[in-house]
């Protein structure tokens, strides 16, 4: 597979309005009448979010991401999808260069709600 091309240069300072942090994924929940969301309830530490994401096509068992720390975008409007309001974006790897995603780890556990950049 060829890398897609770079996107266009931003400005540090438009980069530091996206506030992307560390969460626990506590538990996933069925979107009901969603072929493809399901509703993450995360842990950020000094509160929870309801996140929805796009996973069911993408893997066989959602439910093995329980307990997994990953990537999140916290400070994106609240977006309501088939009922459910989400609070956030999973911030995962693949997906945009259509590949099966995978989600971005860190390399050994951090506080929840640690911020990335």
């Amino acid at each position: 597979m060829t890398p897609a091309p770079v996107k266009s240069l931003v400005s540090k300072e438009l980069l530091e309005q996206l506030d992307i942090r560390i969460g626990t994924i506590l538990a996933v929940d069925d979107v009901s009448g969603s072929d493809k969301l399901v509703a993450l309830r995360v842990n950020f530490g000094d509160h929870q979010r309801t996140i929805v994401a796009g996973l069911k096509k993408e893997r066989a068992d959602p439910q093995e991401i329980v307990g997994k720390q990953a990537l999140f975008v916290v400070n994106l409007e609240p977006r309501k999808m088939r009922g459910v309001v989400s609070e956030g974006m999973l911030f995962d790897l693949g997906y945009a260069d259509g590949i099966t995603p995978v989600l971005a780890l860190p390399e050994r556990p951090v506080p929840d709600g640690t911020r990335a950049g």
